[in-house]
């Protein structure tokens, strides 16, 4: 059975953006609760992000991350079980193992609650 969300030979995701920028579908992370109870954590690399060579900054990865929690997290979390409360978007400029610190590397997260089909932002 194919993985929906690698390529054919496996490789990630590209997942299209508001921005163009090239996003990178990396892996869903359900098990680790977050402050307010089930939390969806959707995590990206998105190499243009990057502090040094970069070329997008949090202004516009912002609207990005909105545009990923809407039109990709939401259609994968519907109907899989119990609904989340909490979705976080996280981009980062290379691969990060979840919970490990990488100071070297640029990430930005955002949190959004899941109310009547839509993410609505929650500032951390």
């Amino acid at each position: 059975m194919t993985d929906p969300n690698t390529t054919e030979n496996g490789a990630a995701l590209l997942v299209p953006v508001p921005s163009g920028q090239e996003v990178r579908f990396v892996d869903v992370v359900m098990n680790a609760p977050g402050p307010d109870g089930l939390t969806a954590r959707f995590r990206f690399v998105a190499p243009a992000i990057a502090k040094d060579s970069g070329t997008v900054g949090f202004d516009v990865a912002a609207s990005d991350m909105e545009h990923l929690c809407t039109n990709f997290a939401l259609p994968r979390i519907a109907g899989t079980g119990p609904a989340p409360s909490q979705v976080v978007i996280s981009l980062s400029d290379r691969d990060v193992p979840f919970g490990e610190a990488a100071p070297e590397a640029t990430q930005f997260f955002e949190a959004y609650r899941v109310e009547g089909g839509a993410c609505i932002w929650e500032g951390f």
